[in-house]
């Protein structure tokens, strides 16, 4: 493998490759590359901790997660090999019944048979919506997101009610659902989720899995095999300058690549490594970081987050990112989902009871109001972590306010929604109110990628397009990797770390151009047992 030029003046630090991010996604590219024999990498982050948007911490001897807290699906999924290979699930544990009360503002209790049927009717509404993406019929006229289709649905289907009061109940149901979709979806409403697109997300076959000692145990096992000398942290980037502005513009001849340019800049529309010069030069990119220090590598992967991309992409990268780049990174959506962690000292829920729902009466005119007055009316649900430790949701621009609000004011207005809805004006105050801050977090600025009305699998395809310096070069000057940038696993775990995996991958096999491979097979009279053994890698 070849190595990173010289040292050329006593500050520079050089490096073959310098991944932006510890996050899951960084730490994966590091971890494959480790795996691979290659330690000449850097990974810079800016944070004192790894993780990223997994962040767990510890109340009254429970693991919570701020950020990712479940593995989702079994199947495929590398997160929960990790998970199993580290004996990090309770394979053992036996599932918790799961009671759910719906319950109104005047605290009346909604039939379960009701909160049944609606459900039921939400989740086939759901799916019709998914289906659009892999069928060839198109939607209603003018219905152009999730949101605008499920409650076209849903008027249909209350339509057949001829009890107004019946009516209304079912709908502030649908609307309940809604809003927890918002918060499964990272967005404001529904309606800001594209109805052609929202198949485009595959869901793995399994289920949702807990990790007993929280999201973050899974980082061990990733981060273990990476020498602690190359994982830097408060070390936030501050400029990468990555190509020369004033490089010639000519046009390639080489038809196995296509070159787009902006600005005399050059971005490779192929995944595939062309066939050049070995006497061509490595890249030279300058990565400065807050605290003076500089870095010169010949390939950036960067991990950061979508949300932060949408906030410093055009003023980071030297010269500016291709526009067509940018522009993606603008068409999606990186919206905020925060977390309420309530503590208590006694517990005061029914044991039955696992999780409330509450069906806020909202009118059209209160929607309209300053956020102060209705910022709570966006939570849908108090569910339990334990008996005396209660979780809620909240996501969009309610979940923006929230944390501009103290804990202790967070606190009171859920004891204050707690006895209204469970009619009980001795519901106690906790003892201790936790919330997620993801919009305000300046590494992260939100919480996960959607797809926004409009953009399509395409943006992620050209955000995750690599970069090159100049048309001749194997090995591009930039990576971007992370949950925004898998087609079908956008706002997962496990897609961020697949992307992290694949980049380094995209590297050694750079590497391996123009290299001869040799297959030793001394012991066997053909390839077969050779072929066996092959354990072949996405």
């Amino acid at each position: 493998m070849e190595e990173a030029p010289a040292v050329k003046t006593k500050n520079d630090k050089f490096v073959k490759t310098l991944i932006i991010g510890a996050g899951i996604a960084g730490l994966s590219a590091a971890n494959h590359l480790v795996k691979n024999n290659d330690t000449n990498f850097v990974v810079l982050e800016a944070k004192d901790k790894i993780g990223g948007r997994i962040s767990s911490f510890e109340i009254q001897g429970e693991k919570l997660d701020l950020g990712a807290n479940r593995i989702h699906g079994v199947l495929g999924n590398p997160m929960y090999e990790i998970a199993m290979a580290h004996n990090l699930i309770d394979i053992v544990q036996t599932p918790k019944p799961h009671k759910v009360v719906a319950a109104l503002e005047d605290g009346k209790q909604v039939p379960f048979s009701i909160l049944q049927e609606i459900f039921e009717a939400y989740s086939c509404f759901l799916h019709r919506c998914e289906e659009y993406f892999l069928c060839q019929y198109e939607p209603p006229e003018g219905i152009n997101s999730v949101g605008e289709h499920i409650n076209l649905e849903a008027a249909l289907y209350l339509d057949k009610i001829p009890d107004e009061t019946q009516k209304h109940v079912r709908s502030l149901i649908f609307q309940c659902l809604l809003k927890r979709e918002s918060c499964i979806s990272g967005c404001d409403n529904m309606n800001d989720i594209d109805l052609l697109e929202l198949g485009s997300y595959v869901e793995l076959q399994g289920g949702n899995i807990s990790l007993p000692k929280g999201y973050s145990s899974i980082l061990n096992p990733i981060v273990k095999l990476i020498p602690p000398e190359k994982l830097l942290l408060s070390h936030e980037v501050t400029k990468v300058t990555w190509a020369d502005a004033d490089a010639d513009s000519e046009e390639s001849d080489d038809s196995s690549h296509t070159i787009v340019e902006e600005s005399s800049l050059r971005s490779r529309h192929n995944s595939d490594c062309p066939t050049e010069s070995q006497s061509t030069p490595p890249n030279r990119i300058e990565v400065v970081c807050n605290n003076g220090v500089r870095f010169i590598a010949e390939t950036v992967i960067c991990s950061l987050p979508l949300g932060v991309l949408k906030n410093c992409a055009r003023t980071l990268f030297s010269p500016p990112l291709p526009d067509y780049k940018l522009e993606a990174i603008d068409r999606l959506l990186f919206g905020t989902v925060n977390k309420i962690f309530l503590v208590y000292d006694r517990p005061f829920l029914n044991t039955d009871v696992t999780e409330v729902l509450l069906l806020w009466n909202q009118t059209n005119d209160e929607l309209k109001e300053d956020l102060s007055s209705r910022w709570f009316k966006k939570i849908y649900s108090f569910s339990k972590v334990s008996e005396t430790l209660l979780l809620g949701w909240i996501s969009g621009i309610e979940a923006e306010y929230m944390e501009t609000l103290s804990s202790q004011e967070v606190g009171d207005t859920c004891t204050d929604i707690l006895r209204k809805f469970l009619n009980d004006p001795f519901i106690p105050k906790p003892k201790l109110c936790v919330c997620s801050q993801w919009h305000s977090d300046k590494y992260s600025q939100g919480s996960y990628t959607a797809m926004a009305v409009g953009a399509t699998q395409f943006e992620i395809e050209q955000i995750k397009e690599p970069l090159y310096s100049n048309s001749l070069q194997t090995r591009p000057a930039v990576l971007f990797v992370g949950e925004h940038t898998h087609t079908n696993f956008y706002s997962t775990v496990h897609g961020a770390y697949l992307t992290g995996r694949n980049a380094a991958q995209f590297l050694i096999d750079c590497a391996l151009i123009g290299s001869e491979i040799v297959v030793d097979c001394k012991e066997t009279a053909d390839l077969s047992s050779f072929i066996q053994g092959m354990s072949l890698q996405e």
